[in-house]
C-alpha cells in the first residue's frame, strides 16, 4: 500500500471520530470510526510513521471536537484570536500524543490472533489516561448514550465498556480487509452477552420536585452593587415564579454555577437562603465562592435548610485547566477565565449532604468527565445527584451538547437521577437510564420545575469502579509483550 494512502486513512479516522459526536452526532459511525486507522497502522511496519499516523488522527479529532476551546481562550481568557489559536494548537499537539501511542502499539497488537480483543483493550487503557494526564472530555463510549442495548454495559463497566464495544466492532471490520482468518472476528459473538444484561429501567415519574433556575447572566458583566443587585432580583423572580406555578412546594431550589460574585457567609447568601425557606420545606442549593484556610478561592456548592442554616459545603475537587487555573508553563500565554484573584484551589473530599431525610451529592461543571470520581458520591450514599454548571463559557458551540452527553452517561453508570442547573443551558433532568426527562431552552432566563426520585442501591460499576479498565490494561500489556517478542524481527 502506498504511503500516502495510509495517511489518507488516518485522516479519515479522525474525521469519522469528529462526526460521531455533537455537533454532528452521527453516532452510527462509532462502531467503524477507528477502522481506517487500524488498517493504516497494520500496513505500516515502521515505528515513526505509525506514530505519525496516530498523531494525525489525534490532531484532527481534538481540533474538530474541541474547537470551542479557542473561543474560550480568545473571548474569556483574554488571549485574542491569534494567541488563542496558538494555545489551542499546543493543546491539540499535546492531546494527540494519546492517539499516537495507540497507533504505535496497535500496529503490533493487531498482529496477534486475538487482536479483536487486544486492540479494544489497548484503546480503553489509553482512553482512560486522558483524565490523569491533564484533560478528559468525550470517550468513544459516550456515543452510545441513546443506544438501549449497548447502554446496558454502563452500570457494569462504565463508559469504557461501550468504548471497548465500539473499538471491537472497528477492529472486526478491519481484520477481514487485512485478510485475516475469519475465526479472528469470533469475539464479535460477545455482543450477544449484551442481551443477557439487565435492561434499562423503565421511564418513571419522579416522587420529589425541584426548581432549577437558569438566570442567563452574561459572563462579561462588570460587577458593581447595581449589577449584583439586578442579578439577585432576576434569580429571585425566576425562583418565585416557578415556586408559585408548582402544584406542590418544591423539595429543592437550585441555583447554578454562575459568574456573579456570590461568596459564602455573606448577608446576601443568607438572605437568599431565607428567601428559599419561605416555602416550608424547600432546601436551597447554590454555587458560591468559598475560601480555603489560606484565603484562596474555592469553587463551591452550598446547601441551606428551609430555616436559612448552612448545612454543608462541597468544594470542587477537579478544576478546569485555563478555566480555574492556568497550567504551567502557559501562564504567560493565557489568563484563566475566572475573574477571581489567583488560581482556584481544589477541594479535598467528596461531600454527601443531608436534605429532608435524604442524601444528595453535588458535582460542579467539568467534574462530570470523571466517572470514577462521580461514583464516589453514590458510594457514600447519595440518593440523587446535582450538577451545577456554567456552560456559557462555551458560547453557542457544540460543547454544551457534548457536556450534556457526558453527564447523561454518569446517570446511566450509577442508576441515579441527575439534575443539571446551568447559567444559560442546557438545564435538564436526567433519569437513571440517562434519558433526558425535561430540558430547558438555552440562552434564556427560565426556571424549570422538574420531578425526580431518591434512589438507593448501587450498580456494579459504582461498587467496583474502573475494574474493566484494569482488565483491559492487563490484556493489552500481555498482548503487546507477546506481539513484540513474536514479530520484532519481522
Amino acid at each position: 500500500m502506498k504511503a500516502w494512502l495510509n495517511w489518507l486513512l488516518a485522516a479519515l479516522a479522525g474525521i469519522l471520530l469528529v462526526l460521531t459526536f455533537p455537533k454532528f452526532n452521527f453516532v452510527l459511525l462509532a462502531p467503524c470510526a477507528l477502522t481506517p486507522l487500524l488498517i493504516a497502522v497494520a500496513r505500516e511496519r515502521r515505528i515513526l510513521p505509525r506514530l505519525g499516523l496516530g498523531y494525525l488522527t489525534g490532531l484532527i479529532y481534538w481540533w474538530g471536537v474541541n474547537y470551542w476551546i479557542q473561543f474560550v481562550l480568545d473571548v474569556h481568557g483574554g488571549t485574542g484570536p491569534t494567541l488563542g489559536w496558538l494555545v489551542f494548537g499546543l493543546f491539540c499537539l499535546a492531546k494527540a500524543l494519546h492517539m499516537a501511542a495507540f497507533a504505535l502499539l496497535a500496529g503490533w497488537i493487531i498482529r496477534v490472533p486475538w487482536a479483536a480483543l487486544a486492540v479494544p483493550a489497548l484503546w480503553v487503557a489509553i482512553e482512560w489516561t486522558h483524565g490523569p494526564l491533564g484533560f478528559a472530555w468525550l470517550d468513544l463510549g459516550n456515543a452510545g448514550i441513546d443506544m438501549g442495548i449497548p447502554l446496558r454495559l454502563a452500570p457494569v463497566t462504565g463508559v469504557y465498556g461501550l468504548s471497548f464495544l465500539f473499538a471491537l466492532m472497528s477492529t472486526a471490520l478491519a481484520l477481514p480487509i487485512l485478510r485475516r482468518s475469519r475465526w479472528q472476528i469470533a469475539p464479535l459473538l460477545l455482543i450477544y452477552v449484551l442481551f443477557l444484561l439487565p435492561p434499562l429501567p423503565d421511564p418513571q415519574h419522579g416522587q420529589a420536585t425541584a426548581i432549577l433556575v437558569q438566570p442567563n447572566i452574561s459572563d462579561d458583566t462588570i460587577w458593581n452593587p447595581a449589577t449584583f443587585e439586578a442579578a439577585v432580583q432576576r434569580l429571585q423572580l425566576l425562583s418565585t415564579f416557578a415556586a408559585r406555578d408548582a402544584k406542590r412546594q418544591p423539595d429543592l431550589l437550585v441555583w447554578p454555577e454562575i459568574p456573579a460574585p456570590f461568596y459564602e457567609n455573606t448577608p446576601e447568601m443568607a438572605q437568599e437562603a431565607r428567601f428559599a425557606g419561605e416555602n416550608d420545606h424547600t432546601y436551597f442549593l447554590a454555587g458560591v465562592v468559598g475560601r480555603a484556610p489560606d484565603g484562596a478561592p474555592l469553587n463551591s456548592a452550598e446547601l441551606w435548610s428551609p430555616q436559612g442554616i448552612e448545612l454543608s459545603r462541597y468544594d470542587k475537587v477537579n478544576l478546569v485547566p485555563f478555566g480555574e487555573f492556568v497550567p504551567w508553563p502557559l501562564g504567560y500565554l493565557a489568563h484563566k477565565i475566572s475573574t477571581e484573584a489567583g488560581d482556584f484551589e481544589p477541594g479535598k473530599r467528596v461531600v454527601v449532604s443531608q436534605e429532608n431525610g435524604h442524601r444528595i451529592g453535588t458535582f460542579i461543571c467539568y467534574e462530570s468527565v470523571f466517572p470514577v470520581f462521580i461514583r464516589q458520591f453514590v458510594l457514600q450514599g447519595a440518593e440523587a445527584l446535582f450538577n451545577l454548571s456554567n456552560d456559557s463559557w462555551f458560547g453557542h458551540s457544540a460543547a454544551r451538547y457534548q457536556h450534556l452527553e457526558i453527564v447523561r452517561m454518569r446517570a446511566a453508570e450509577n442508576r441515579r437521577w441527575i439534575l443539571r442547573s446551568t447559567n444559560d443551558g442546557i438545564t435538564a433532568a436526567i433519569d437513571p437510564a440517562g434519558r433526558i426527562k425535561r430540558e430547558g431552552p438555552s440562552y434564556q432566563a427560565v426556571s424549570e420545575r422538574v420531578d425526580f426520585s431518591y434512589l438507593n442501591g448501587t450498580t456494579f460499576y459504582t461498587r467496583w469502579g474502573d475494574w474493566f479498565v484494569a482488565v483491559c490494561a492487563v490484556l493489552a500489556a500481555a498482548s503487546l509483550f507477546f506481539a513484540v517478542r513474536q514479530f520484532s524481527a519481522v
